[in-house]
């Protein structure tokens, strides 16, 4: 990663990897944790590539020593993992608190932080407590103050010590993939309509957890609080589908940014548009598209940082001739790939590392000032394991200078970036068949042995690199 100018990141840049805890932890039965709707959704099988399942993954749970070693290697000086809410709250609610789970977080951020590493929490990483499913999940209205009870069951338990927290990873693909399309857990297909109510009580409870934070825990612990959003750059197919892209825009990040940064709504032209489509289609009902109470917490400002997730970019083609009562038909817009963009491992994932400095930039130009963390970005292999992963070196090298363009040429303060994903691990529907990690894990031993991949020694070299120059001189 020579050609990366380091001077271009602040010296306080927070260079990390991150993790999931479904997808790596394993121990899905040990020492009192409750099931969540993944270890459901696996166990149902037909639903995962090759039936695989979180049951033991990388077993975090019992190898986190060996997870920690990783992250020294790296030279990391930010960790983003998350917890299990099954794990500490067996059937979701504070009516029943696991210690040992409660023990294993403890370790896990005193170790960190022991070894010079920050750790920033995701509450809420897509592994809903079974007990909270069987209840309603995300549709439930109660869900809001239940998840407020456990985030700030959290905050006071590990907060004096974490100051990064995120409350959701990625409410748009949780809503669209587990109750639109029925792809992710818990499986829910039902067109047009559960999506909208799912993403709508997950801004709900982002926005009671954040309002308990800052109320509550904020003038004593001094942390920030966030969530994560994913979002694609969107670009116009051809001239003719500049309407669309911007749909395309309104029904993934706006959705979500535009209640927290914007307006406390929801984008107004994505509300009509639903509305309007509920009466072509002859859908009465009531609104699709839920509205936000003012006997609650507004979501308006309960973002200290812009959490971002971005893989990849679309191009946009108009699909507003669709008839069918649906997301995608609300939309009215469907993104495909630019042929000139490279394919890497699975079929979604187009490389376009610009897009990513063309993203930040507009999410500076339209939605905020506050700092923005690039909470997830990687490069996927699969078929033989090539632990010479020159492909994956190469990509973030031209990442992480767009990265350094967007700071020095566009002004964007971008605080720190987090590589998906520290280890291979289990990636929901695709299993073990893709691998994003720094650290390769074979799967076939029972020793489950981490090998760094040579991506992983660059991007310490880079780390390592940019620490020495951002250290003071000696007179």
């Amino acid at each position: 990663m020579s050609a990366i100018d380091i001077t271009a990141f602040p010296k306080d840049f927070a260079w990390g990897a991150a993790t999931a805890a479904y997808q790596i932890e394993g121990g899905w039965n040990m020492d009192g944790r409750g099931p969540s709707i993944w270890d459901t959704f696996c166990h149902e099988g037909g639903r995962v590539f090759g039936d695989n399942t979180g049951d033991v993954a990388c077993n975090s749970y019992q190898l986190w020593e060996e997870d920690l070693k990783c992250i020294q290697q790296l030279g990391l000086s930010h960790y983003r993992l998350s917890v299990s809410w099954s794990r500490i709250l067996p059937n979701g609610t504070t009516n029943h608190i696991n210690p040992k789970g409660v023990e294993y977080y403890n370790k896990v951020i005193d170790s960190l932080i022991a070894s010079g590493v920050t750790p920033m929490i995701t509450l809420w990483h897509m592994d809903l407590p079974q007990a909270l499913q069987d209840c309603g999940g995300w549709c439930s209205a109660e869900i809001a103050d239940i998840f407020e009870s456990y985030a700030s069951f959290c905050f006071k338990n590990f907060g004096d010590r974490v100051k990064l927290w995120i409350t959701l990873n990625e409410p748009y693909v949780c809503a669209m993939l587990g109750y639109e399309d029925g792809i992710f857990a818990p499986g829910i297909k039902d067109p047009g309509l559960s999506v909208y109510v799912a993403g709508h009580n997950m801004l709900r409870a982002h926005a009671k957890a954040w309002h308990a934070y800052n109320t509550h825990f904020r003038p004593s612990q001094g942390g920030q609080v966030s969530l994560a959003l994913y979002s694609d750059r969107a670009e116009p197919l051809t001239a003719k589908d500049a309407a669309a892209t911007e749909r395309y825009k309104e029904f993934t990040l706006d959705w979500f940014a535009c209640p927290v940064f914007c307006t406390g709504d929801y984008p107004e032209s994505m509300r009509s548009r639903i509305e309007n489509r509920s009466l072509e289609l002859g859908y009465k009902q009531g609104s699709r598209l839920p509205h936000f109470s003012k006997d609650e917490p507004s979501p308006l400002g309960t973002a200290d940082f812009f959490a971002l997730n971005y893989y990849t970019s679309r191009k946009v083609k108009d699909l507003s001739e669709n008839t069918e009562l649906s997301f995608v038909g609300d939309q009215g817009a469907e993104g495909v790939i630019d042929p000139s963009w490279p394919i890497c491992g699975v079929h979604w994932l187009a490389v376009y590392p610009e897009g990513l400095r063309k993203l930040l930039k507009y999410i500076k130009d339209t939605y905020t000032s506050v700092p923005i963390y690039i909470t997830e970005n990687g490069f996927s292999q699969m078929g033989p394991v090539q632990i010479e992963d020159v492909d994956r070196s190469q990509f973030y090298e031209d990442t992480l200078q767009q990265v350094g363009k967007a700071i020095s040429q566009d002004g964007v303060n971008v605080k720190g970036y987090f590589a998906w994903s520290l280890l291979d691990n289990f990636e929901w529907n695709d299993g073990f068949n893709v691998r994003f990690g720094l650290f390769h894990v074979d799967f076939s031993s029972s020793e489950l042995k981490r090998t760094l991949y040579r991506s992983g020694r660059d991007y310490a070299a880079l780390i390592a690199k940019h620490r020495s120059q951002s250290k003071p001189k000696s007179i």
